[in-house]
């Protein structure tokens, strides 16, 4: 019944006309299936597994949307809405680069790098960041210039190349630096106006200005953030365009301070009133003088007077804030959405912008160490203000590049956000953040809030640390992502920026992963902690992630990687010694053999597990018709959760399919070596998808259509003749195939072996021949391969806690010449050189001594009412060669054979291994006598087999055990 193979010319004549009605009335759908710019969809439905369930709770009240409107692919083209304009390489990518990356180091914090660090540590910290950013760069540019680039810039990268659990919890990640760096920048700000207009800030002199305190810095950072909402709510193409302008403000501010440092003449500079570390009222700006110039060459550590206690400031922290400074190499692929040419403007926009602030940094550096005293850098982080030529030049700088960085940041973050709302990430947490105007409102808001959250920590210095680390995991992501795609060999990955190899991926990996657990080792494996919990909770819980729509970089990896280890896999250098079952099952319909399925899935012992399944037809031309049927397959191994490949094949007969997959399932060395098949019977088959009471119940395989996926046989004469069922078994014996039929595995009760039933106790093996039985049987090649497989059963989880029962006869050979040239030929199975083993001795002492060879533990159980088939009338062995054999068999002594395994059985057998007969040898040509025959070769072992617990013949033709190291 279980696996049984029959016809399906009805149902496929139906597939076919079905095929051709679609064809003819959805032009359209099929137009757009052969689009090779359209991503491929998956619309399989849930298993109704607990995560699945969990999964369809974050789904809840999902609409469906057009596909244009959710995911993007890499090389997936929308056409632009009327009415949005976009902007292009110099203010959508370079102008936002350059200012986030300014943001609060150019103006407010070179003084405390350079003071504490000195100029060489400086350079190097620079050096190292550029490096890295550097090396990120690469990766971003060879990613965009890949394929196109939509909304959500770095996430979509990531998210398209390591798919949806690892883009997801780097995407979130990447999103919360963002809200981290706006609300650096926003304290940055906010600390800049303080300095300037606050009590004796330097525009207001002696007059009152701003009030200063706590609080009052907590009101004046939401008053900048909220003026960062409106404009963000406004749109970011406004703020792309203004960007310019603000960028040329900058420019012309830094102009001044370089130029300063040559025309201010030498004297003493205030202390800041915000400075309440030291008592020291001024400190000496020296101008270009070569003895500041090596004062300041070497690092020097002090304390941190913007913190409340004055920490000791040291080398991992100077670099945290340093890192701040070129974090911002994102911003322009955060802009992607708003870009003209994303893939062509993000590589030249971000490289020309990286040149641009490193030369300005070094610049900076060299001129700060030449002229201020390090007590000039340690207690005023804003010396430029009082050596500029005019202040107010530095106090717009200083205002204009933190905020537009902090606004750059903020912009960012929501289009990240509404990234991860648009590929259903998070499921219906996010979902009212995709808008389907240009302007994603909720996420813009969501983002703010989270920046109002962040400023309440006013440290600057602080919030930096955080903010790098971040970072730093992001480009380590990037990197990865870069680097696995040139290891796996994509053959669709061919970007057009030619100065990316997989070695700067590589060193950019490295180099984030070194510094971040090197620097700030708590904050570092807080962050990888962090992620690796998001990438195993949206593994099990995201909706994209139960049906993802994008390709995964693993399975490109795990491709690479198969592929290579499988051609060194070789064949030739099999040995025995490591011999694993590698199973192929034909079944008909799973509806019927899932309990098959379940327990030869617990058979394999980590070997190949291989389903198997024949339709009848033949190829029309009007496509695979296999094509629809492989997609529920896949699912069912899902749904029983069977670690299993599928095989199906079309031919014009069950045997002719059977053939096939005997011979061409697998891969290379990975090649099926025992086929199993249900037992031709007249049963009727229990549907275990619709049983209430089965552990396999489901109805994903009965569609609203009224159309059920594998459906069970309904009457007898569907199934196969006799012959072709018999001849299915000499063709596998043929190709030197072991051999199993598999009988009354509806009753089998994984659920009750799995809990330790009390009802289930043993498994047993019966290593008699049904028609020759002997005592010498239990030491051929195909009884030991029946105790091999039952001895895997029983190491399988779930199966150890029985116990094994290995049975035989104490009969003499009926032909003991026979026997004896077969023991004399199976040196493979058994040594000879062990004289335990030798015939003369009692049957039980020497199964019990192979047994021990074996390290198989088991019970030997001498069978002495066995009876001898010659007592039930005139028997001979040769009528086997006529083809008589089986219709002499005595039904009195298939009967009595019957009643002495099932008493057996009713002990509480799980499983019942016995030994298969030779099936007949029937003519090359079929003909009608030939059913007649194969009638009777099933007759006996319906017989044999009747009412007994679940039961494996097995026809063993390998030596599948060894006795040596």
């Amino acid at each position: 019944m279980e696996g049984q193979l029959y016809l399906k010319t009805s149902e496929t004549n139906l597939g076919v006309i079905r095929q051709l009605f679609l064809s003819a009335t959805k032009p359209a759908i099929m137009a757009e299936t052969m689009d090779p710019l359209a991503p491929s969809v998956n619309n399989s439905s849930l298993t109704p597994s607990l995560m699945n369930k969990l999964r369809m709770r974050f789904s809840s009240g999902s609409t469906p949307r057009p596909l244009g409107d959710g995911y993007v692919e890499f090389g997936e083209f929308r056409s632009q809405a009327p009415g949005i304009k976009k902007v292009g390489t110099f203010a959508g990518v370079f102008c936002p680069v350059v200012l986030s990356m300014f943001s609060a180091l150019i103006f407010i914090r070179m003084g405390y790098l350079v003071g504490n660090a000195g100029t060489l540590v400086t350079l190097a910290q620079f050096g190292m960041a550029y490096l890295i950013v550097g090396f990120t760069v690469m990766s971003i540019c060879a990613i965009s210039t890949n394929g196109a680039v939509e909304g959500g810039g770095v996430y979509f990268m990531i998210s398209r190349t390591l798919g949806p659990e690892f883009g997801g919890a780097i995407g979130t990640l990447f999103f919360f630096a963002n809200v981290v760096s706006s609300a650096l920048c926003i304290s940055a700000c906010t600390e800049a106006l303080v300095e300037n207009f606050g009590p004796n800030g330097y525009l207001v002199g002696d007059s009152p200005g701003l009030p200063n305190g706590e609080w009052y810095r907590f009101l004046y950072r939401s008053v900048l953030n909220t003026v960062g909402l409106s404009v963000s709510l406004a749109g970011a193409s406004l703020f792309a365009r203004t960007s310019l302008a603000i960028w040329v403000t900058m420019v012309v501010c830094l102009a001044s301070a370089f130029l300063s440092f040559f025309i201010t003449a030498p004297g003493n500079i205030e202390r800041p009133a915000t400075n309440q570390l030291v008592n020291i009222t001024s400190f000496k700006y020296t101008g270009l003088s070569i003895s500041t110039f090596y004062e300041n060459l070497y690092p020097k550590y002090g304390r941190d007077y913007s913190t409340e206690d004055g920490d000791l400031v040291d080398f991992a922290s100077v670099f945290g804030v340093l890192f701040t400074g070129v974090t911002g190499v994102m911003a322009g692929a955060n802009m992607s959405g708003e870009l003209k040419s994303p893939s062509r403007s993000i590589p030249l926009g971000t490289l020309t912008a990286l040149l641009f602030t490193g030369l300005s940094y070094v610049a900076l550096t060299f001129l700060t160490a030449a002229t201020c005293s390090r007590d000039l850098l340690q207690n005023n982080y804003v010396y430029l203000l009082p050596i500029n030529i005019w202040s107010p030049f530095i106090a717009v700088g200083m205002l204009t590049a933190t905020f537009s960085a902090g606004l750059s940041n903020l912009i960012g973050a929501s289009r990240v956000l509404e990234a991860l709302a648009k590929d259903n990430i998070f499921g219906f947490i996010l979902r009212p953040m995709v808008t389907r105007s240009g302007n994603p409102v909720l996420a813009v808001i969501m983002s703010w809030f989270l920046v109002q959250i962040g400023i309440i920590s006013g440290s600057l210095n602080d919030i930096a640390q955080v903010n790098s680390v971040l970072f730093m995991t992001s480009y380590f992501a990037i990197n990865l992502a870069c680097l696995g795609l040139d290891l796996a060999s994509a053959p669709n990955f061919r970007p057009t920026f030619k100065h990316f190899s997989w070695l700067t991926s590589l060193l950019g990996l490295v180099g984030c992963a070194a510094l971040i657990f090197g620097l700030r080792p708590a904050y570092a494996c807080g962050v990888a902690l962090a992620c690796c919990s998001l990438v195993v909770a949206l593994h099990f819980l995201s909706p994209a992630a139960s049906e993802p729509k994008w390709g995964s970089l693993s399975q490109a990896l795990i491709f690479h990687q198969v592929r290579k280890y499988l051609l060194l896999l070789d064949p030739r250098r099999e040995h025995v010694k490591f011999w694993r079952p590698q199973m192929l099952l034909l079944i008909s319909s799973p509806r019927q053999a899932a309990p098959l399925i379940d327990f030869v899935n617990d058979q394999k012992k980590g070997g190949l597990f291989v389903l198997g399944h024949v339709r009848v037809g033949e190829l029309d031309g009007s496509g695979d018709p296999l094509a629809s049927e492989h997609k529920y397959w896949l699912k069912l191994i899902d749904h029983l959760k069977v670690k299993a490949f599928v095989e199906l094949c079309l031919a014009e007969s069950v045997r002719s399919g059977a053939a096939q997959l005997t011979r061409l399932a697998g891969l290379g060395a990975m090649k099926p070596d025992t086929v199993l098949l249900g037992f031709r019977d007249t049963a009727t088959p229990k549907d275990f998808f619709r049983d209430p009471t089965s552990p396999y119940k489901t109805e994903q395989f009965d569609l609203d259509s009224g159309e059920i996926i594998f459906p069970t046989r309904t009457t007898v004469s569907t199934r196969i003749s006799a012959s072709e069922y018999v001849r299915i078994l000499t063709d596998v014996l043929c190709v030197n195939k072991n051999l199993c039929l598999c009988r009354n595995f509806h009753t089998l009760d994984m659920a009750a072996v799995e809990r330790r039933s009390s009802n289930l106790k043993f498994i047993d093996v019966w290593l008699v021949e049904l028609l020759t039985p002997s005592r010498e049987e239990a030491f051929s090649v195909r009884a030991l391969f029946a105790l091999q497989l039952a001895a895997v059963v029983r190491s399988a989880r779930g199966w150890q806690h029985l116990r094994l029962r290995v049975h035989v006869v104490d009969a003499t050979p009926l032909y003991a010449d026979l026997y004896l040239a077969e023991y004399d030929s199976m040196e493979s199975a058994v040594e000879r050189s062990n004289p335990s083993l030798s015939p003369g001795r009692p049957v039980h002492e020497r199964l019990e001594e192979l047994l021990k060879l074996l390290r198989i533990s088991a019970t030997t159980h001498t069978v002495p009412e066995w009876p001898a088939i010659e007592d039930f009338g005139q028997w001979s062995e040769a009528s086997y060669e006529t083809g008589s054999t089986f219709s002499r068999v005595p039904k009195s002594y298939l009967q009595r054979v019957n009643a002495i395994i099932r008493n057996r059985c009713n002990d509480g057998t799980a499983v019942t291994f016995v030994q298969l007969p030779q099936p007949p040898k029937l003519p090359p040509r079929a003909s009608n006598a030939d059913e007649s025959l194969c009638e009777q070769y099933l007759s006996v072992l319906d017989d044999f087999t009747k009412d007994l617990s679940p039961t494996i013949l097995v026809r063993g033709l390998k030596s599948v055990t060894s006795t040596a190291l």
